[in-house]
C-alpha cells in the first residue's frame, strides 16, 4: 500500500519559492515558468540571451537537492513505490499531454490561472480531474 506523506510546512514553503520564482521570472524577462516550455528551449533556443536564462533556471531545479544536502547534511528523501517501466510509461503519457494541452502544470496552474487564462483553468482542472481518478484506480481498483 502506498502511504501518502503529510508534508504541509515544506509544501507551503516549495509553493511560496515556485509562486516566487514564477513572478521573478514575469516581472523581469516577461515569461511564464513553465517547466517544460523551459527544458524545451534549453535544446531549442531562439538565441543565446534566451537559452541563458533558461539553462540558469534548469541549473536551479537540478541544483536544489545537492543545496539541501549541503545545509541539512544529507539528500533529500526520494521514494517511488513504482517500477522503472512504469515511470517510463507515464512519462510518456505525461509527454503527450504536455504536448496537446500546450503546457505543463507549472505554466497553466501556477502562471496561467494567476493570469486568469481560461484556457489554462480548463487545463489544470484536467490535470487534476485525470490525476484524482489515475490515483483512485491506482490505489482502489488495480491495489497497488
Amino acid at each position: 500500500m502506498i502511504e501518502t506523506v503529510f508534508t504541509p510546512v515544506q509544501s507551503l514553503v516549495g509553493g511560496a519559492l515556485i509562486g516566487l520564482a514564477a513572478v521573478l521570472l514575469m516581472a523581469t524577462m516577461g515569461r511564464v515558468m513553465g517547466a517544460t516550455g523551459i527544458l524545451a528551449g534549453v535544446f531549442h533556443p531562439v538565441n543565446l540571451p534566451d537559452w541563458s536564462w533558461r539553462a540558469a533556471v534548469l541549473a536551479g531545479m537540478i541544483s536544489g537537492p545537492p543545496l539541501v544536502a549541503l545545509l541539512t547534511g544529507q539528500m533529500p528523501a526520494v521514494q517511488v513505490p513504482t517500477s522503472a517501466t512504469m515511470l517510463v510509461v507515464g512519462g510518456f503519457i505525461v509527454g503527450i499531454g504536455v504536448t496537446f494541452g500546450s503546457g505543463c502544470t507549472s505554466g497553466h496552474g501556477v502562471c496561467g490561472m494567476a493570469r486568469l487564462s481560461p484556457r489554462s483553468i480548463v487545463a489544470t482542472l484536467t490535470f487534476m480531474v485525470t490525476t484524482a481518478i489515475t490515483v483512485y484506480v491506482i490505489r482502489h481498483v488495480l491495489g497497488a
